[in-house]
């Protein structure tokens, strides 16, 4: 089992739970960190005294910071600390649900797991740590569509163009009559309807107004 693992999480009430959770498994060194480049620093100085942490448990999202961060959420945090320890074995523990959100963390990422909080969360992390050791993957049951339908998730060059004349206030009559102007198919009132309610149905947006506002955090338009 790993020997040594940090945590990365701002809640201390949770990063808690989690000491506990790894401690049941047998292991003997964790340590907490509660914004991203702490963690980061944490990991940089136990690199450079040969120390190095086998496993990072990170969330995604962490409360602002009254000092300037560097490394503003998890996402970051991983990154770089891959290039820092490529051999360093990643866990998410996180909120998100959004099964974009989750498809595109695993696979650019290369996560070992990706954990739900929920009410089964710490059980689960548990099982994670365990398979990630014997490098293989771990995804909340609940999540794992999110890696299996690929038409449901993959944002394609059609889709920007429907989301950025989106945001641009037209509404889908308008949208049609622009892929026609650009000979862009399918190009009719149907068409455009169904793929953005595939797209809010993907991006867990209850009205377009919020899908919007979801594809511009991920920065898709």
């Amino acid at each position: 089992m790993f020997k040594k693992v940090l945590i990365a999480e701002d809640a201390d009430f949770m990063s808690s739970g989690i000491k506990v959770a790894l401690k049941d498994i047998q292991i003997p060194i964790v340590e907490y960190a509660q914004y991203c480049d702490e963690a980061f620093l944490k990991l940089k100085k136990a690199c450079l005294d040969n120390e190095p942490f086998d496993l990072l448990v990170s969330d995604l999202s962490f409360k602002d910071n009254i000092n300037p961060q560097r490394l503003q959420s998890g996402e970051e945090l991983i990154a770089e600390a891959k290039k820092l320890q490529p051999t360093l074995k990643t866990v998410v523990f996180s909120v998100e649900d959004k099964p974009y959100r989750i498809k595109q963390l695993c696979n650019e990422l290369e996560v070992d797991a990706y954990v739900w909080k929920s009410n089964h969360g710490q059980k689960e992390l548990k099982k994670a740590v365990q398979l990630a050791y014997n490098n293989e993957f771990f995804i909340t049951p609940q999540l794992a569509h999110a890696l299996r339908d690929k038409e449901a998730f993959e944002v394609t060059d059609y889709d920007v163009f429907l989301l950025q004349h989106l945001a641009e206030g037209l509404d889908q009559k308008e949208i049609s009559e622009e892929l026609k102007n650009n000979k862009i198919k399918p190009s009719s009132i149907s068409s455009v309807e169904k793929r953005l309610k595939l797209l809010k149905e993907s991006f867990n947006a209850n009205n377009l107004t919020q899908l919007i506002a979801i594809t511009k955090d991920f920065g898709l338009i």
